[in-house]
């Protein structure tokens, strides 16, 4: 298979008080693939606990993908979205000049449907690799991985 044009990508979702934490990590395993789908070594979720404005407690869950299966999984769930014209269409504004790849996910899609939308609950971050590492080159190659 081909190379794939990222280093790496962040995965995390929030998990509130009043939210299943198995449903939350159902929906951010969406963009994870399975044993059946990926490298067959299965990706833990990180897990960490903090406070909400109010002493509410909010479960962080998230994970990184740095194998090129795993990425090209998570990116197929991308372009499998109804929502890829919308996030093609707004690269300049989704790579910053670091050369980071931002899309927000909503959550309940992905625990209901399986599909990647536009929403909120889930943050994808990828790292794009750009040969001089310049925002542009970054964005061609972010839109040539979608």
């Amino acid at each position: 298979m081909s190379n794939v044009p990222f280093h790496y990508i962040d995965l995390r979702a929030f998990c509130y008080e009043t939210e299943d934490e198995k449903r939350v990590a159902d929906a951010l395993r969406t963009l994870i693939p399975g044993d059946d789908e990926g490298s067959g070594d299965e990706i833990e979720l990180e897990r960490e606990t903090t406070e909400g404005h109010h002493g509410d407690r909010i479960l962080v869950l998230s994970a990184r993908l740095e194998r090129a299966d795993d990425i090209r999984y998570a990116l197929s769930k991308l372009r499998d979205s109804p929502d890829l014209d919308t996030i093609t269409e707004e690269l300049d504004k989704r790579v910053a000049e670091d050369c980071s790849f931002f899309v927000h996910l909503d959550k309940q899609a992905a625990y209901r449907k399986g599909k990647a939308e536009l929403g909120d609950g889930i943050s994808l971050r990828g790292k794009v690799e750009a040969y001089p590492a310049k925002r542009e080159s970054a964005i061609e190659n972010a839109r040539e991985a979608l």
